[in-house]
Order: C-alpha cells, then structure tokens, then sequence
C-alpha cells in the first residue's frame, strides 16, 4: 500500500489524519493542491486554492484540510481536474459536480463565472449514470455507463468533438464518425480527446501537432478519428499525457505515440511519432499510467515490476527504466512534475494489518504448525484451526467422522506441489502469486474445493496472461471448470484474434464437442461472414 505522504501535500496532515484517507485527488500546477475523501465519505480540500479549485466557497489557501459539504456522503468514486483548475467529481450515484477555473465553459453549468464551490451538472448528462470523467487542459469529458461520451469547455482545436471549434458551454454528446459504439474508457491530453470502444478500437480528436491522436499526421480533428494503424489490435487501457499517448493491447503490449521531447514515448530516442509504436518491455504489461498535466509515463508488468520513463524530476528518459516501485501510482509521487495523481488513488487499507501478518508469517512454519500435507514428496506445514476457519472443505475433513482427522501428514496426489502450496497460502493471506498456466490447476481445485473467491482470482490471472497461443486450452479449462465469465473472455479474446487463434497447436487439440460449439457461437456471432 502506497503511503500517501509521498505526496507534499499529505505530509503536513497528522498522521490520524492520513490514516484515515481512502482517496485522494493531487493536481496543481506544482502538485499544491488536493482533494481527499475519508473512510466516513466526508470529503476535504487542502492546499493553495488557485481559482477557486479547491471548491470551498472562497479562494482562501490553507495547509488545514477543509470539508467540502456540498460532497459529503455522496460517495465520490471519480475526481478528474485541468489545468486552471477546474475539478469535476463524480458520486456513485453518476451525478456530475464541478467547480474552480471556468473561463472556457469548462464546467459544464452554461456559463463563464468561476465556481467557488461545488455544482450538479444538469444539461444533457442529468440520470444519465456517469461513471468516469475525463479533464485535458480546459475542457471536461464524461463516459455513462451505456458507454455514452459527452465532452464540453473550450474547443479552439476540437478537443469536444464538435466538429466545430466553437466553446461549448454545456455536455454535448459526442456522436460523429463513432455513432452508438459502446465507450468503456476515456482520457484527454491537453488539448486533444481519447477514447477507447468496447470493441478496442481507439478513437482520438481535437490537437495533433505531436501527433497525439496516432492519425500519422499532425492535423487537428474536430470529429474523432479512428486510429487505423492498431486495427486488428484489441486495445484494453488507453491513457494521456500532456501531448502523447499510451495503449495497452489485451495481449499486454504497450503502444505509444505523440510528443517525445522528454523521452515519454519509451522508444530510447526523442522523436515525435505520428502513429503508434510498439514499445517493448521485458515481459507483459498489465497496467499504464499518463498525466495530462505532465511528460512522464510509467508501466507495470504481470510480475509487479514498474517502469517509468519521460522527464522524470527534470531528467529526460528515453527507455523504460526499472524502478523498485511497488505501483505506477508510486512513479507520479515521486518523479512526476509536478507530483500529481494520475487517477483517483484508491487507499486499500486492511484494517488489523498486523494480525494479518502474523497469520502470513504462520504460514509453512514447521515450529507452530500441527498438520503437514505431503504433495510430490514435498512438506507443507499448516494449522488445522486455520484451515477450519478459512475452508469449508477442512472444517469437513477435520470431524471425526474422517480418518483424515487423526492424522499428522495428508498425502495429496490429485494436485502439483506448486498449485496446493498456492492454495494453503491464499487461506492464509487472501493472495495468489502464481502464472497463468499454473492458475489452471488452482483454478481446478477451487472448484473441486468450492472456493468461489478463489475461482475468480484465478480467472482474472489467467485473463491478464491470456494469448492467442494459448487461449484455446484455457477456453477448454474454463469450460471443464465451470468458470463461465471465463469462458466467455477467453471466447471474446479468440474470436478478436480468429486467424491467429485456429492455426495453433492448442486449437487444433480442442475436443470435438468443444470445437464444434466454438463454431456454432462464432457463426452466431459472425465471425464467417464476408
């Protein structure tokens, strides 16, 4: 868990005051400012107040939080913010609050007067169900959760979507070129638009002079434009930095494009790229992270290893670096400029840490232990009481009704050393630390066992570690196990990547009966047709 006092802001509060933070907004031309929410949802503003962004009523500064009533209780899920600033919040319930710098209509309310504190947004997105907002330099993005896109504030280069360059005072839905499409994600540059479709493909608008929309030119757009080179690239995460772009494909590649004047392209030169390039890291990448706010960019792979690149505390990065991070978020804390968040940091705080440490610790310790499983010859050293408690297959086994009860070793032949290891271990830390094909195997037992949170952390492994060489044996498996959201992304991911998929040696070994319904769902969905 990252500490938040690795961002000034939070190193002046009292450490009660920390701990009791579960998320936390940084923005600010000097990373000086910040909004942060409580574990009793109570919402707080700190900082120098520039504009107003702070949404006090006042433009007053101050080092001693501040509670923005208005927020309170409306259990924020998103912030996003720009560079006047201007901030805008979204509560669960997918109402749109703004507030702070509104020169260009940014925020939304029909008007040019700053905000000092707080609003609905009411036009257009009002029961609309917004689920995540979006902020370039001076104009505002929301996506609903029917994957709508609306976009307003200034549009000098076409960053609305428009197809004019007139400011637009109120949320506008944005329609051309990408119609009914469902949106799942979207982000902004400065001055440019991004959005990721269901389907993964990426569309981009507004400024282009860097090439940031990965159109291979330099001309602004003031209707989205599909990026054509990564057609037949299923795109899962996109993000923005302040004139460039990252994209995650579900293979795990990382594609950048846009300014690289800092390095923050990851291509080992300063080059600017009108359309994407690969960028090749050691192994896959499961996570990027980009701020419009800076020229920075930072990645983390299926390992946990985190990369960062760009200008990084005034030095320039052309490579990805390795860093001893433990997340991307880590990165902007400490080497962005300015230090802001690249998203709404989450707190994952566990409340009695420490117990839970000394049960981890527990864990394979021969000195405490009462019981030992013997699986390929090899000992793994538990405690009845624990197992009880955490697995109702256990809690059975120890009765006395089963001999197992009276024994000191249980042998286990059904399963590898590695996949029971990794199963007594969750018991004892809620954590699965194995690779995709291992993930196979414990998946197998969760569901022997009828472990159905262990089920679905086995599923989203083996999703991030999906490939089209080896998605057939896992659509296999995730049939054979019952996992039906797996199956259904592992049948998504084959039929996104059709001609690679059938010509493996996995696909050519599906039994029959699973070929044969392969066929029949991607004919349904058609797949065959011209």
């Amino acid at each position: 868990m990252l500490d938040v006092s690795k961002w000034p802001m939070f190193s002046v509060l009292d450490q009660s005051e920390v701990q009791a933070i579960k998320k936390i907004c940084v923005f600010g031309s000097s990373g000086n400012e910040a909004v942060y929410i409580n574990e009793d949802d109570d919402v707080y503003a700190i900082g120098s107040n520039c504009s107003s962004c702070l949404g006090l009523g006042d433009s007053h500064s101050s080092f001693e939080p501040r509670k923005i009533e208005v927020l309170c209780k409306k259990k924020i899920i998103d912030i996003a913010f720009g560079s006047g600033p201007h901030v805008l919040a979204v509560s669960s319930d997918g109402e749109i609050y703004s507030w702070g710098h509104n020169g260009y209509c940014q925020l939304g309310n029909g008007g040019s007067t700053q905000g000092l504190s707080p609003s609905l947004i009411n036009t257009n997105v009002l029961g609309k169900k917004v689920t995540k907002v979006a902020c370039g330099s001076h104009h505002s993005m929301a996506l609903t959760q029917d994957g709508e896109i609306y976009a307003w504030g200034q549009n000098n280069c076409g960053q609305v979507g428009s197809g004019t360059t007139t400011n637009q005072p109120t949320p506008k839905k944005v329609m051309a070129v990408i119609g009914s499409k469902m949106a799942i994600s979207i982000a902004c540059g400065q001055t440019s638009s991004m959005c990721l479709m269901e389907n993964g493909e990426v569309y981009g608008w507004g400024y282009n002079g860097n090439g940031q929309l990965g159109l291979g030119n330099n001309v602004n757009q003031p209707n989205p434009c599909r990026v054509q080179q990564l057609q037949g690239i299923i795109i899962s995460q996109l993000v923005c930095g302040y004139a460039h772009t990252l994209a995650l494909s579900d293979e795990g590649t990382l594609y950048t494009w846009g300014a690289n004047s800092y390095g923050q392209l990851g291509t080992g030169n300063k080059a600017n790229q009108v359309s994407p390039i690969k960028v090749m890291a050691n192994e896959r990448v499961v996570e990027i992270a980009a701020s419009h706010y800076a020229h920075i960019s930072a990645a983390m792979t299926e390992t946990g290893q985190v990369y960062m690149w760009g200008q990084c505390r005034g030095q320039s990065i052309t490579s990805l670096y390795p860093t001893k991070f433990s997340s991307t978020d880590e990165v902007f804390a400490s080497f962005s400029s300015p230090p802001v968040t690249w998203r709404t940091y989450s707190i994952d705080r566990q409340k009695g840490a420490s117990v839970l440490d000394d049960i981890t610790r527990s864990f394979d310790d021969p000195v405490t232990s009462d019981l030992k499983f013997s699986v390929e010859g090899r000992l793994i050293h538990v405690h009845k009481s624990i197992l009880k408690i955490r697995c109702d297959h256990f809690s059975s086994m120890f009765q006395s009704c089963w001999e197992e009860d009276e024994k000191q070793v249980i042998e286990i032949s059904q399963y590898t050393y590695t996949v029971y290891k990794a199963f007594l271990r969750y018991l004892y830390t809620d954590r699965v630390d194995l690779k995709p094909e291992e993930a196979i195997g414990l998946l197998d037992l969760a569901n022997a066992y009828c472990e159905p949170i262990l089920k679905k952390m086995c599923e989203q492994i083996i999703k991030k570690g999906m490939t089209t060489d080896n998605v057939a044996m896992l659509y296999a498996a995730a049939i054979k196990f019952e996992a039906k959201e797996l199956e259904d992304f592992c049948f998504r991911f084959a039929l996104n990547h059709m001609t690679a998929v059938t010509q493996t040696e996995a696909f050519s070994q599906l039994e029959e009966c699973i070929l044969k319904e392969f066929i029949r769902k991607a004919a349904l969905s058609g797949a065959f047709r011209n």
